[in-house]
């Protein structure tokens, strides 16, 4: 059929559909008290998952969640932290959807959080900037869109899972049943880099199969508008220390002399990048070949208000490598995400240290490997005039006497766990092409659609075990403080996100 008319007739097929946005809407309006009391009351159980008891109850807890909407629950057991799985087989449906979210969170400083404990939700009237008022959630008869839950997975990943069962409860309350048999799976050990999920995959792949995996994660399009991501990035986590004297030493008696390894450090890192933020390490970015005209032409089509952006975060202008965020995500990064030397602050003292340790996080694309790039900051190390020690040579946590006499300068690189690949859907599959003529259907007008999101979701080993393509739909507003302090959800999007699955289930 020709390309103009295969779109009118999709659009009188739309036009035939039920207004679904509609219906969820008012659906969601008229329970909004409920869908908000489940959210707060699955937020309250900490969920690190090192503290195993308390996952353990959020496990037991989302399953109970998920019996209570029909759907076969248990709890699969792996070597590390159950996942937590649900079945809800439709009469008649052709095609199986499995839907992944986690559960667990990433760790806590309280201290730094605007409020006694970040696993005791609190709700707002909006941005901490703005200074909102705190509201008790049970005086509320109506959520304004702008009021906001903070807490620890509020966004990152418990809001997806309560907008999937408020989804089906909507869906089941119009008298609407899901398109496709659902399966759901709910990881505890993500932000942990899933060290128990591949296994897990080959022991559980019958409960696993399905015809596409639909990634409940991550931040919508800073626009609001509803989101579908082709793809996400891997990830590798390193430490790099840089080694000095034995023990920290008096900088008077030594300054000008000893070398300072927090300074050996700063140069080394500062090697790592140009002054517009494009890495230097000979080959990084090698294996990533130019966008087809087809692939940069969804880049193009993504409507990024770059100032928008600029003004949430409080930052001039970003790195001039790459000044459109879309262009960036097409990228590894090498990221710095902390650094650590000896004592700051109240508790500083005049020392050289003995030791600087800088903690380095790769976002891996879909052609990069973190063998391959960690080989190539390994080889970039060693060119700038490092002997990089080896456990051989380390005694008692530190380089031998043997190595610090052979060596001027020494260096660690470590791998930390598991590394995560990246993954990426052709556009043109068709269950991906199914997902996003539903949300056109349902919203009126195409999601936006990205090639690529930033975050890291451990998917690359279900498609490779288990050959089904995958998506992600993401439903959280794009400023939530992921991964950080004062984590947030805001409600009006939060609504929404109810509607985009809504829509999913639908397709």
């Amino acid at each position: 059929m020709p390309r103009v008319l295969a779109g009118v007739a999709m659009l009188v097929w739309f036009g035939t559909q039920p207004d679904l946005r509609a219906t969820v809407t008012a659906w969601v309006d008229a329970h909004q008290r409920e869908i908000v009391g489940e959210l707060l009351q699955t937020l309250a159980i900490p969920n690190v998952a090192d503290d195993q008891p308390n996952i353990r109850r959020n496990a037991e807890h989302l399953r109970g969640l998920l019996a209570r909407r029909g759907f076969a629950a248990e709890l699969l057991e792996t070597d590390g932290n159950p996942l937590v799985y649900g079945a809800l087989t439709v009469p008649g449906a052709t095609r199986t959807v499995l839907f992944y979210c986690h559960y667990d969170g990433q760790h806590v400083d309280a201290k730094a959080w605007k409020q006694p404990d970040p696993f005791v939700p609190v709700l707002r009237r909006g941005l901490l900037a703005d200074q909102p008022a705190t509201i008790d959630p049970a005086s509320v008869t109506r959520f304004d869109p702008e009021m906001r839950i903070y807490a620890r997975s509020a966004s990152d990943d418990k809001a997806p899972i309560v907008a999937l069962l408020s989804a089906v409860d909507a869906l089941k309350a119009s008298g609407l049943a899901p398109s496709s048999n659902v399966r759901v799976i709910l990881d505890g050990e993500e932000e942990a880099s899933s060290p128990s999920l591949v296994p897990a995959i080959g022991k559980y792949q019958d409960r696993l199969r399905a015809d596409l995996m639909v990634i409940l994660d991550g931040p919508t399009h800073s626009s609001g508008r509803p989101t579908l991501v082709y793809g996400a990035r891997g990830i590798a986590t390193v430490d790099l220390t840089v080694f000095g004297p034995k023990s920290g030493v008096h900088s008077g008696n030594y300054g000008n002399w000893m070398p300072n390894p927090a300074m050996r450090l700063a140069s080394l890192l500062a090697s790592m990048k140009d002054d517009t933020g494009k890495v230097t390490v000979p080959g990084y970015y090698d294996a990533v070949a130019p966008l087809t005209a087809e692939e940069r032409a969804m880049l193009d089509a993504v409507p990024e208000d770059t100032e928008r952006m600029l003004r949430t975060f409080g930052v001039a202008r970003p790195e001039q490598a790459f000044p459109r965020l879309q262009d960036a995500m097409q990228y590894p990064t090498l990221n710095v995400r902390g650094l650590a030397s000896s004592f700051v602050g109240a508790g500083a003292r005049t020392i050289i240290p003995d030791r600087a340790t800088a903690a380095i996080d790769i976002r891996l694309v879909k052609e990069t490997t973190a063998a391959d790039l960690v080989a190539k900051l390994r080889a970039h190390v060693e060119k700038q005039g490092y002997h990089l020690v080896t456990d051989a040579e380390m005694k008692d946590g530190s380089p031998d006497d043997r190595t610090r006499a052979a060596h001027p300068r020494l260096a660690q690189l470590t791998v930390l766990g598991p590394t995560t690949a990246a993954f990426r859907t052709p556009p043109s599959d068709p269950h991906a092409r199914a997902v996003a003529a539903a949300l056109t259907r349902t919203f009126g007008a195409p999601p936006v659609q990205l090639r690529t999101l930033g975050g890291t979701v451990p998917i690359a080993p279900f498609i490779e075990a288990l050959g089904f393509p995958a998506v992600l739909v993401p439903t959280v507003n794009f400023d939530n403080n992921q991964h950080e302090e004062n984590e947030n959800l805001r409600l009006g999007t939060f609504f929404e996100s109810i509607v985009t699955i809504a829509s999913v289930l639908r397709m």
